[in-house]
């Protein structure tokens, strides 16, 4: 008779961490929006690592994960948990920089107690891949025990795992160099009960990875490559059934440029196969550019494969704002034929546009945004700063030219101006700032807005509520839309280090008054908004509604002669990175 073996157990818990808002307090939700990709793909190796037994026949691995963007991280429960095992570790993972100082804090306390902790994640990998050497955030992490995994997870967690076991850790584990193949590798997935902790119980995944564009201020083409990697259409078929199959069929496919994925066709066909033939309801968000529309049969497939919404980053509709970021992919003259296309295909349009560039001023910013309104038949518009985010190249230049940046990493999330305008003062791009989100969500667009939704047979509940959450959140939460969610969490002790502990009768009354007032100025606008969606609806002419942004006309920017010749080049080069 076989003797039993005695099993250990390994415990991983692994934390995509969130970040503190303007008092200090951690920004969580009762309900969050997008599930974190970097946990999905994380958690989905690690099942992997259990199913092949990489620590052996006598180990048990154990995976714990939290999203702080909806679950209070119990990091004294987790330290007990982490001792009563017979090993394991803490990984913060897809760590950004404006997540970088709470993760310190988490980490800090539990490498006091003497847990071991790994942190990666686009921060560190960026920085290690622009800068001659670690910024003093990152090299105090190193200095004080924690293993920095720099680069992609797929292939390399068995020797990390297997260290963390003998208890030695390396300070670094650096994968940059050697971009994995994550063909056919194991593929994201995350427990239903964490997923339906978010507002639409939908999850994310990426298809691809590489983004073959040279924008000065992105950081994913100096940490995931501007060659396209690619998942195939099996992968994603295993993805989409093996969440189907706990309830989830709504996703984020999280590529950065999901158009430059050079398998997006046969991608679409098998997710079409499935909803057409089996009768999946599968509803897809995607990212993409705005060349798009040039590629033949994209934007017909993607709503033929259920793409409901989709982001494109505009950026701008300055030419010599979009040359200054090396974004020259961007014709502005197209802009109009690229959302009428996404339009006729049923699909919600949501354009990424950038403010501070070094030849905004406060009327330009204004006027442009107002151009945007009359001019370009857009949905949502997303609003940032012009940051320079560790890993860009406009990190890399403005470190190296000794300009001032802010010292806060808590601060780079878009939302918060971090670095110097040439013209404006602090003040004046605040203002501006907040001016543009003004104008585009004022009452009068947003009745626009829901008039071509119904006009063009599109998601128009979808798109009042869209409309809704993106002005609210940064009117009256003073967040940027994707850090929201539904019902504020604010703990009275998980605040920043370095703030005072505020004493509970007076916390809690403010916070009760706070999310009442928030609450009742949320059903305000609710009512609002229902009120011109009825207007619409009992409108008989409403379906046959058509303003400037929806008329096909000639081109509303016209490029100079040196512009189609860089836009030539670039396509040259798109071409052959992509292959």
């Amino acid at each position: 008779m076989k003797k039993p073996v005695n099993k250990k157990n390994f415990r991983v818990v692994l934390i995509k961490p969130s970040h503190y808002d303007d008092d200090g307090y951690v920004i969580q939700w009762l309900r969050s929006t997008i599930p974190s990709n970097t946990l999905a793909t994380v958690y989905g190796l690690i099942r992997d690592m259990v199913d092949r037994k990489v620590l052996g026949d006598d180990v048990d691995i154990t995976i714990d994960a939290y999203d702080e963007t909806n679950t209070r991280i119990p990091i004294k429960k987790i330290i007990q948990q982490i001792k009563a095992a017979d090993g394991g570790f803490v990984g913060f993972i897809g760590v950004q920089s404006n997540q970088f100082p709470r993760t310190m804090d988490m980490a800090t306390v539990m490498r006091e107690a003497g847990i071991q902790v790994s942190i990666g994640g686009f921060h560190v990998s960026g920085c290690v891949a622009m800068l001659p050497k670690l910024p003093d955030d990152i090299q105090h992490a190193k200095d004080i025990g924690i293993s920095l995994f720099i680069g992609e997870a797929e292939g390399r967690l068995d020797d990390m795992f297997k260290d963390a076991y003998a208890g030695q850790m390396k300070p670094v584990y650096n994968y940059l160099v050697d971009l994995p193949d994550i063909n056919a590798a194991p593929t994201p997935f995350l427990p239903s009960e964490m997923l339906r902790r978010s507002m639409g119980s939908w999850t994310s995944f990426d298809a691809g990875r590489g983004c073959p564009f040279v924008c000065s201020f992105c950081t994913i083409i100096n940490v995931q490559g501007r060659k396209s990697r690619r998942r195939t259409a099996d992968d994603v078929e295993h993805i989409l059934r093996e969440n189907a199959a706990q309830g989830i069929t709504r996703f984020v496919i999280t590529d950065d440029n999901f158009a430059r994925n050079r398998d997006w066709e046969p991608i679409f066909d098998r997710i079409i196969k499935l909803r057409e033939e089996e009768g999946m309801d599968i509803r897809l968000t995607l990212q993409v550019d705005t060349m798009c529309h040039k590629i033949a049969r994209f934007i017909e497939k993607a709503g033929r494969a259920g793409t409901n919404q989709v982001f494109i980053g505009l950026e701008s509709i300055s030419p010599d704002n979009l040359k200054a970021a090396g974004k020259k992919q961007n014709n502005i003259a197209e802009y109009r034929k690229l959302l009428l296309a996404w339009r006729k295909a049923g699909v919600i349009t949501c354009a990424g546009y950038i403010i501070g560039f070094p030849a905004d001023t406060p009327e330009r910013i204004v006027r442009d945004i107002k151009t945007i309104k009359h001019e370009l038949p857009v949905d949502l518009l997303l609003i940032s700063y012009l940051t320079p985010l560790p890993g860009s190249a406009d990190h890399k230049q403005m470190v190296e030219n000794g300009e001032w940046i802010d010292p806060d990493m808590n601060k780079y999330d878009l939302n918060h101006v971090t670095s110097n305008h040439p013209t404006m003062t602090k003040e004046e791009l605040e203002g501006a700032y907040k001016s543009a989100w003004e104008t585009f969500y004022s009452p009068d667009h947003i009745e626009t807005v829901i008039r071509r939704a119904f006009a063009s047979r599109i998601g128009v509940s979808k798109t009042m509520f869209m409309t809704l959450w993106f002005g609210f959140c940064f009117k009256y939460e003073g967040l940027h839309p994707i850090e929201g969610g539904y019902l504020r969490r604010k703990r009275r002790r998980d605040r920043r280090p370095g703030l005072p502990l505020e004493n509970p009768l007076i916390f809690y009354p403010r916070r009760l008054w706070e999310e009442l007032c928030k609450n009742i100025k949320l059903l305000s606008l609710t009512i609002k908004y229902n009120r011109f969606l009825t207007k619409v609806k009992n409108d008989p002419e409403a379906a046959n509604y058509m303003d400037e942004a929806l008329t096909p006309i000639e081109p509303i920017g016209v490029k100079t002669k040196d512009d189609k010749e860089d836009l030539k080049t670039d396509l040259e080069q798109i071409t052959t990175l992509s292959a």
